[in-house]
């Protein structure tokens, strides 16, 4: 009987010495880095009904990794983007993004801008335009759902940052 006892307070220290890996039952934000395999991608559009000023779409492409030794699904990146220091647009991707342990996977964000709302961003076309190439940043918060050890949200931290090429 006292073996039994010993045998399952060992295999009860094992297992809290496993959890105490995976940081106390917590779990690590993902981390994030644009892509060097793709360009971010920033497009300049014309003045149109819906934007009277003009406005830009621009493309980002992050590389998402898992650092935890468990699976976890990306649920929502939220945020703000900025171009050259101005804040430029509002972010909030619903994900779904299942992410093995130590997986990485490259994922596509999409945003739009109108230039009647941003009127400081002048300086932005103006930098796109002399020299091709814009500075971004997003800064927000990242929810993953990690199953039975919950659904942490992380930030608020910079997501991504980096240049993007300015085309017409």
């Amino acid at each position: 009987m006292r073996r039994i006892i010993r045998t399952a307070s060992l295999l009860v220290l094992l297992l809290l010495a496993g959890c105490a890996s995976l940081g106390g039952l917590g779990i690590q934000a993902p981390h994030f880095e644009a892509a060097s395999e793709q360009d971010a991608e920033l497009r300049l559009l014309p003045p149109s009904v819906q934007r009277p000023l003009g406005g830009a779409s621009i493309r980002l492409y992050a590389r998402v990794t898992n650092p935890n030794p468990i699976g976890i699904t990306l649920s929502r990146l939220a945020g703000t983007l900025q171009l050259e220091g101005y804040d430029a647009a509002d972010a909030d991707f619903p994900l779904g993004l299942p992410l093995e342990a130590g997986e990485a996977s490259v994922v596509p964000l999409d945003l739009s801008i109108s230039f009647a709302n941003l009127p400081g961003l002048a300086d932005v076309v103006g930098t796109a335009v002399s020299s091709g190439e814009v500075g971004y940043a997003l800064r927000g918060s990242a929810s993953v759902d990690a199953g039975m050890l919950g659904q942490p949200t992380f930030g608020p931290m910079t997501l991504l940052q980096g240049s993007v090429q300015a085309r017409r």
